[in-house]
Order: structure tokens, then C-alpha cells, then sequence
């Protein structure tokens, strides 16, 4: 099948979810209803849903017949230990603590390896900084709540949408020592490598640089925590574009790639494909004691360290999940759907970050450049996106980025990105090209778009629940002035 000019999707769809159509008229009284905030949009008000790729694709039928294996049993559930068999066997980790989510097993690990470093290095809680190529928002969010400075050290053209390279995921190695030194080693209480990086683009880390990184974590005796929500997409690149690496399969790189982290956490709603679960790993006996204190704060927090606010079903689930997510003309397909609509959107002109793995991220500062970013281009554009065609999209900009929680200014993101996330085996090329079509009406409308303003402004993950309004321009302002002058 080498010689076909696109291979359509390696699955046959047997269940299928009917969604309505709306008006123009209908779309933007739901966008003011909802505060200027696609999250609070009621689903049945959207067309196509790229908020997130988190839960919301589907699943194999291994994955569904696995629910009826289900071992509910409170404590010692045969289920858990299926699941912890697939982590050892895929990722080589020995301590398998289930969370509901992510975000799950970062309000258990954080809080531990922060009090671990105090204990053991004398670590001073008015000078923490945790380290990352990029934190997602709930790990930044986790890490402030506990009064952690949380600090990332990307490579100069992560977010430069101008500038094509294998791995703009990565570390920027040297800054990352340099933050080491200007906190303090014994400060810093973990440092996170998120894999792929999300807020970049969805773009990946290569060994090489996972290797560097965990050397100098060894060096100065610091954990390394693999965020491992899209493990399978990030060794997929590896795979591509690593030299060494093109007569890997996924599973090999994948053990390989976790060789070089101390523990890690997944939001198994990704590269997993469960609509619910996430895991908190550790790889051998060297970090027993914090693996011993993340099972007893998981009995407070999750459930019993068997199963951790898990179903036994769900638990089976996953377990097949983590191989199903691996395989690879599951991988060419999903990551190719990615670059056939960041194809479609640089054909019209609009600038795209280089394709990731599960999303496409439009470069809104340049499409909007009259918006400053203290008016959130990247999520005016998500709003007015989804008046003009029910595609409900997200901010990855200054939105979500966020404040300085010491002084209340505002942070300027790298770049003001939309992210179009694509759910898996949930959308098909036609629905792509409706997208690209849809943005194609959006850019004659572009210099119109308005900039946002708080009317309710959260202190902690504010993009999630926030109310905004728009705001005139003196531009718009103009305009609106001449054209009632014209008409009168």
C-alpha cells in the first residue's frame, strides 16, 4: 500500500455518536452564555470537539472486552496486578500505584518528593524550584499549590513556528544546569521530562536528550519524573527521525526512553486511549521510601493503593490500552492525520507550529497580530472559531500560562498557539478538511476578531473556569466610529 497517495483509517467504525448542527445566530449566544470560554460550552453546542485529545477518542475492542475481566475486589484485586505486569513489561517499572488521572498522581508525588528532599537535603521551602522542558498546566498547577517555584528551560526554538527541527521538545541542556546552580541543587525537589512536550506543539524529546538530562539529574542527586501521557507518540518520532534508532520497534525505544527517568506519571487518557485512568510508577528500590509515602497519601486521595480510584474493569482497560496505543500503523496513521491538517492550514497561509503528535498548533500571534497578548489572541481566535463553524478548540498561549505567583503580573507566553487537538480513531479526513475549510473563513475575517478581558479571573488554572469579555481595539474602535458616520 506504499503507493497510495493517502491511506484511509486503519480501523472500521461500528458505533457511531450523532451530533447536531447550529446556527451562526445559536453558536454565539452560547460562546457570551458560556463567558467567552470554550471549556464552558455544553458538548451538544459543538460540531467537532478538538479541546483535547483526553478521554474523548475511542477505544478497541480488546479494550472493551477487557472491562468484563474486571476483579472489584477492595484490596489485592487480580486486575491491579495485570496492570502492574504491563508496566513492568513495557516500561520496565517495578511499583504501580493506579490513579483516576493524571492529575491524580501529581497531587500525591509532588507533595512527597518535596518533603523527601527537605528530609534528606535540607531543602528550603521559601527557595524551591522544580524543573521541566515544559510543564503541562495541572503539573505547574500541583507544583505552585505547594508553593514551588516551577520553572522551564526549553531549547531557543521550541516555540519559534518559523523554524523546522527534529526535536524542539528538548531541554535546553545548559539552562537547565545553569537553573540547578542559580536555585541550589538541594532546592530543586524533582525535575519533570514531559514527553512529548504539549505546550511546544506536541513536539518530541529525543534519548539523546533524555539521556543528558537524567546524567545531570544524577549528578546532583535530583529525581526525574517522566510525564508519559503520549510515551507511544513521542518513541514513534524517535523512531523517524533519531539516528540509531530506524530499526527500533516502538516497545524497544519505549524501554529504552524509561531507562532515564526515577519514576513516572501518566495521564493514561492519551497515548492509553481510556476515556478514564492514570498510573504514578517508580522503576526499582532506590525511591522505595517515596513509593511507600505516595501509597499511603493515595489511600487518602484515591482509594486503596490496589486500586486508586480505578474500577477493577477500568484497571483491565488500561492495561490493554498501554499496548494497543503502541502499535505502529496505529502511530503512521494518527501522527499523519496531525500533518495532513497542519498541511491544509499552511496552504491558506496560516502559520503553524511544525506538526506534533496529537495536535495541530496554529500560530495565532501571527494570524492576529493586532491583539496584543495580554488580550489572549490564541483564545479570541478559539471563540471565534467556533462562532463561525461549532469547532471548539484551546488556548496554549499567555491564557494558560498564566501569572507570576509572587508579584500578580502577567506572564508572556513564547508564543500565542491554538491547539487542535485530535481525539483518536474519533475523526476522519473529511471532518480535517472541514476544519481547514472553516479557517479559511476565519482568516478574511481576522483584522474584525476581538481581543478578551477578564470578568472572572481564577487563581489557580484560571483558563479551565475563567469569564471573559471582548474588548474594542482603537483600531476597531475607528472603524466602528466611520462605518455609523457612513451610515448616517
Amino acid at each position: 500500500m506504499e503507493n497510495f497517495k493517502h491511506l484511509p483509517e486503519p480501523f472500521r467504525i461500528r458505533v457511531i455518536e450523532p451530533v447536531k448542527r447550529t446556527t451562526r445566530e445559536h453558536r454565539e449566544k452560547a460562546i457570551l452564555k458560556a463567558g467567552m470560554n470554550p471549556f464552558s460550552l455544553d458538548s451538544e453546542d459543538v460540531f467537532i470537539d478538538l479541546l483535547t485529545d483526553s478521554g474523548t477518542g475511542a477505544i478497541t475492542q480488546k479494550m472493551q472486552a477487557a472491562m468484563l475481566l474486571g476483579d472489584e475486589a477492595y484490596s489485592g484485586s487480580r486486575s491491579y496486578y495485570a496492570l502492574a505486569d504491563a508496566v513492568k513489561d513495557i516500561f520496565g517499572y517495578q511499583h504501580t500505584i493506579p490513579t483516576h488521572q493524571g492529575r491524580g498522581a501529581e497531587q500525591i508525588y509532588i507533595p512527597v518528593l518535596i518533603k523527601k528532599r527537605e528530609m534528606e537535603k535540607g531543602l528550603d521551602r521559601t527557595k524551591m524550584v522544580a524543573l521541566s522542558n515544559y510543564f503541562f498546566d495541572t503539573t505547574q498547577g500541583h507544583t505552585q499549590m505547594n508553593c514551588c517555584v516551577a520553572k522551564n528551560v526549553y531549547t531557543e526554538d521550541a516555540f519559534d513556528t518559523s523554524v523546522t527541527a527534529d526535536f524542539k521538545g528538548n531541554f535546553d541542556l545548559v539552562k537547565l544546569e545553569e537553573a540547578i546552580t542559580e536555585a541550589g541543587a538541594t532546592n530543586v525537589p524533582f525535575i519533570v521530562s514531559t514527553i512529548t512536550n504539549n505546550s511546544s506543539g506536541g513536539q518530541p524529546v529525543s534519548i539523546a536528550n533524555l539521556k543528558a538530562v537524567y546524567e545531570i539529574a544524577q549528578k546532583y542527586d535530583i529525581p526525574v519524573v517522566m510525564d508519559s501521557a503520549r510515551y507511544a507518540e513521542n518513541a514513534y518520532f524517535i523512531q523517524q527521525r533519531e539516528a540509531g534508532y530506524q530499526d527500533w520497534t516502538i516497545e524497544e525505544i519505549i524501554f529504552e526512553c524509561y531507562k532515564y527517568a526515577d519514576c513516572l506519571a501518566m495521564s493514561a487518557k492519551k497515548d492509553a486511549m481510556v476515556q478514564m485512568g492514570g498510573l504514578l510508577c517508580f522503576k526499582d528500590d532506590s525511591m522505595m521510601d517515596a513509593y511507600t509515602e505516595c501509597r499511603t497519601l493515595c489511600v487518602v486521595q484515591e482509594g486503596f493503593p490496589t486500586y486508586g480510584g480505578l474500577e477493577g474493569g477500568a484497571m483491565e482497560r488500561l492495561a490493554v490500552g498501554l499496548y494497543d496505543g503502541m502499535r505502529q500503523e496505529w502511530l503512521a496513521y494518527r501522527i499523519g492525520q496531525v500533518q495532513y491538517l497542519v498541511n491544509g492550514l499552511e496552504a491558506l497561509g496560516i502559520v503553524c507550529q511544525q506538526a506534533g503528535g496529537h495536535a495541530a498548533f496554529v500560530d495565532a500571534g501571527k494570524l492576529l497580530p493586532h491583539i496584543p497578548a495580554g488580550q489572549f489572541p490564541a483564545h479570541a481566535l478559539a471563540c471565534e472559531l467556533y462562532k463561525v463553524a461549532g469547532i471548539r478548540a484551546v488556548e496554549i498561549g499567555s491564557l494558560l500560562l498564566g501569572r507570576d505567583p509572587a508579584t500578580g503580573k502577567q506572564h508572556t507566553c513564547p508564543a500565542e498557539l491554538l491547539r487542535l487537538t485530535i481525539p483518536r480513531a474519533t475523526y476522519t479526513q473529511t471532518h480535517m478538511d472541514f476544519v481547514i475549510e472553516a479557517f479559511e473563513k476565519v482568516k478574511e475575517n481576522a483584522a474584525n476578531v476581538k481581543g478578551l478581558e477578564f470578568t472572572y479571573e481564577p487563581k489557580v488554572l484560571r483558563h479551565f473556569t475563567a469569564k471573559l469579555k471582548e474588548v474594542e481595539t482603537e483600531q476597531q474602535t475607528k472603524k466602528s466610529e466611520t462605518k455609523v458616520l457612513e451610515e448616517a
